[in-house]
């Protein structure tokens, strides 16, 4: 396959891993477990199509005697006046597709300690909501000091 195609495939492909990882977040943020399950399967296949893609793009570029990386890639494309916008439009969204990516793990790291925090409470334990702050006497404080009852 030329450069180009295999450039092209790649963009498109990279355009759906965003959309999808739009759908992943939509799914996180309303807690839809079956929804999230399938994307994940999806996102899963569809990273191994890129990286597979990439992969051979970078070996074509390498053959036409450009570095085999993004920086070929960038150089192929000035070498042959291909469209820059298009190259232009593929890194953004690989910017995009991080950001989505970051965001979607804080999304998740967040449900999974207010999950970890429910099990706490159901098992007793108490909340450590102060962890780290530690009182003049240079030992952790508690929010929950018991205190006797005075009686009159």
């Amino acid at each position: 396959m030329h450069i180009s195609q295999l450039f092209d495939q790649d963009a498109k492909q990279l355009s759906n891993l965003v959309s999808l990882l739009e759908k992943e977040q939509a799914s996180l943020v309303d807690m839809d477990i079956d929804a999230i399950e399938h994307i994940l399967d999806e996102k899963s296949t569809l990273i191994q199509n890129i990286a597979e893609t990439s992969k051979s793009r970078h070996a074509a570029l390498a053959k036409a005697g450009f570095d085999a990386d993004e920086n070929g890639m960038a150089n192929w494309i000035r070498a042959h006046e291909r469209d820059h916008s298009a190259w232009e439009k593929f890194q953004t969204n690989l910017e995009k597709a991080k950001e989505l990516n970051r965001v979607n793990g804080q999304v998740i790291n967040q449900h999974f300690k207010r999950n970890q925090q429910a099990i706490n409470q159901l098992q007793g334990k108490p909340a450590n909501n102060n962890a780290g702050l530690y009182g003049a006497n240079g030992q952790t404080s508690s929010m929950n000091h018991s205190r006797g009852v005075l009686s009159v």
